[in-house]
């Protein structure tokens, strides 16, 4: 017990002392002129949660990658689907998140009420392996990382060191202290808005790809497409906020059903807040990292990128040691909120499944299956970095099972957020259930793509 004492104090703290100072700020400013609009800002801060981190997860260290190499190999050109897949992303996430608000339930556990059990088990089996994969990929990437920073410790050592603290954190840190911890961590990902600021790039060029499609239709860029709609949209992120939104009433004292599934209009309003500013921040930091990586790399010559840590090292020489540094913080900061993600997804997929005793506000003592999951999945991850398995093939493997998981899971959201007995009055508007569907036929067609250029 003084052990979890200790971690959480240590880890904590940084989180604690920010809210005292936001909260010291406000009594400072109580009675200028400008209180109303810092009121506000604190207002809008304490909204934000389960959207937010959510968010900022699905820039991982291999969507960095991803996006890196988008901007490598094709400059510009394929910026307009950071605006592209916003409205998409947004609308599935908010689905997902009403779902969990509404049902007091995780989205497995809403599956297995309404739909075959036996679609739910496949599911969420291809969901942990297509994580563990991607967390192997994650860990790889932050070790690399923290190389370019501290280049005299150990790739081995740090890989270990990395996943102990990931898991640490999810098992002995209460989820209070552990949400306030994440967000903080989440403003990380505006390291990639600043490096692209410094990039000094042509920002009419930016613009101008970013509203203007353009395609070559070529069997490599439609390869990196799919792998941006799989990345961007991706089911770890489906399951992990529907039952952040649960865990978040857990908070709030909602501990029985009944009490979870009375949601005000306030709850709503706000859960979308949250979510539409978590999914913004998201696309807003795919649209930098392609910007940048588009702006220098592909500018220079240098067009294929094997890692996110080879990314901050090849654009070090053209942009400087800020850029270099602002995109290895990025990439450590979305990889130590990112990888807790994609293990506690396929922990809360599984659990529910199996109605097992599930969720983070809950102690390992009493969730012994679910907080094993977590550290299955990332012992799975971890000794990929041991058996040398090459990290862009653990992503080619993670896309081919999000490439499976994906479509068929969003089928099942609409399905779920559309289905007035499940949602009541909270159920989707016809329009939002038709961006629903457009996204659901946008993975469908992505994920076929990628089967058939991977496999023929």
């Amino acid at each position: 017990m003084e052990g979890k004492k200790i971690l959480e104090d240590i880890v904590s703290a940084p989180a604690e002392a920010l809210d005292k100072g936001m909260e010291e700020s406000g009594k400072f400013v109580e009675n200028l002129p400008g209180k109303k609009i810092i009121q506000k800002g604190k207002d809008y801060w304490h909204m934000l949660g389960p959207g937010l981190t959510t968010g900022v997860a699905d820039d991982d260290p291999s969507g960095i990658f991803t996006y890196s190499q988008t901007g490598a190999q094709y400059g510009f050109s394929l910026l307009w689907l950071a605006i592209f897949t916003f409205p998409l992303m947004g609308v599935v996430q908010e689905m997902c998140a009403r779902i969990g608000l509404v049902t007091g339930k995780g989205l497995a556990a809403n599956i297995r009420e309404h739909f075959p059990r036996s679609v739910l088990y496949t599911t969420a089996l291809l969901l942990f392996a297509a994580n563990s994969f991607n967390i192997g990929a994650d860990l790889g990437a932050m070790a690399k990382g923290t190389q370019l920073l501290l280049p005299g410790l150990g790739f081995n050592p740090l890989i270990i060191a990395w996943a102990l603290i990931c898991v640490l954190l999810q098992i002995f840190m209460s989820y209070g202290k552990y949400a306030k911890f994440l967000k903080w961590v989440a403003l990380l990902i505006l390291s990639y808005a600043v490096s692209a600021l410094l990039s000094h790039l042509d920002w009419h060029q930016v613009l101008l790809a970013g509203v203007i499609p353009h395609l070559t239709f070529s069997r490599d860029q439609i390869i990196l497409i799919c792998g941006i709609l799989g990345t961007t949209i991706s089911p770890y992120l489906f399951f992990w906020q529907t039952s952040q939104e649960v865990e978040e009433e857990f908070l709030d004292g909602k501990t029985t059903l009944a009490q979870r599934r009375v949601t005000s209009d306030e709850d709503v309003k706000n859960m979308r807040i949250d979510n539409w500013s978590g999914m913004f921040l998201s696309q807003a930091a795919m649209f930098f990292i392609i910007a940048a990586c588009g702006g220098i790399l592909f500018t220079h010559g240098v067009t294929n990128i094997a890692s996110a840590s080879q990314a901050a090292e090849a654009l070090r020489p053209f942009a400087g040691n800020y850029v270099y540094f602002l995109f290895t913080i990025g990439i450590l900061g979305v990889g130590i909120l990112g990888i807790p993600v994609l293990a506690g997804s396929a922990s809360y997929a599984i659990s529910e499944s199996f109605k097992w005793k599930e969720g983070l506000y809950r102690p390992l003592k009493k969730a012994y299956s679910f907080y094993g999951i977590i550290i299955i999945s990332m012992l799975v991850g971890l000794g990929m970095n041991f058996v040398g398995l090459d990290p862009i093939k653990a992503l080619i493997y993670s896309a081919v099972g999000n490439g499976l998981v994906a479509p068929v899971v969003l089928v099942l959201i609409v399905l779920l957020a559309r289905n007035k007995k499940v949602m009541g009055e909270r159920s989707n508007k016809p329009f939002t259930t038709a961006i629903g569907w457009i996204a659901a036929g946008v993975m469908i067609i992505a994920g076929i793509a990628t089967l058939y250029s991977l496999f023929f």
